[in-house]
């Protein structure tokens, strides 16, 4: 990583001392043995951001399924979201994954068996909580 040169004014010389083009003072270069922490933070980085994208792209997806249980159940985003972590742990298949598939119910396309049981169980569930209140 280089950064542009500093330079600096000294008010003691004459204009014709002063060179016309100033001498840089300093020049940001990390030493050789800072390269391996430098590069290793880069691959922190770079996978940070992809991760980071993964989770914004998700992000509508798993909304959108929060938006389906609260209208099917009727219940709060909270209770929606713990509802969809639930069915998630209990398939064992990732939040992303159970979300995707209930939207694309809305495209007539059958919702995969072990999340549809699952799904139906914790609706029950959350129905009993619901009335026992």
């Amino acid at each position: 990583m280089r950064h542009a040169p500093c330079t600096t004014y000294d008010p003691t010389t004459t204009h014709e001392e002063r060179p016309l083009h100033p001498r840089p003072l300093l020049t940001a270069v990390p030493p050789p043995s800072d390269t391996a922490a430098l590069l290793a933070e880069l691959v922190q980085l770079r996978l940070q951001n992809a991760q980071l994208t993964v989770a914004l792209e998700t992000r509508a997806v798993i909304d959108q399924a929060r938006g389906m249980v609260m209208a099917l159940a009727p219940c709060s985003g909270d209770k929606a979201w713990d509802l969809l972590v639930g069915v998630s742990q209990h398939c064992n298949i990732k939040l992303r994954a159970v979300a995707a598939a209930l939207v694309a119910t809305t495209e007539d396309q059958t919702l995969p068996a072990p999340i549809q049981r699952e799904l139906r169980r914790a609706l029950r569930l959350l129905h009993a909580a619901d009335r026992s209140s």
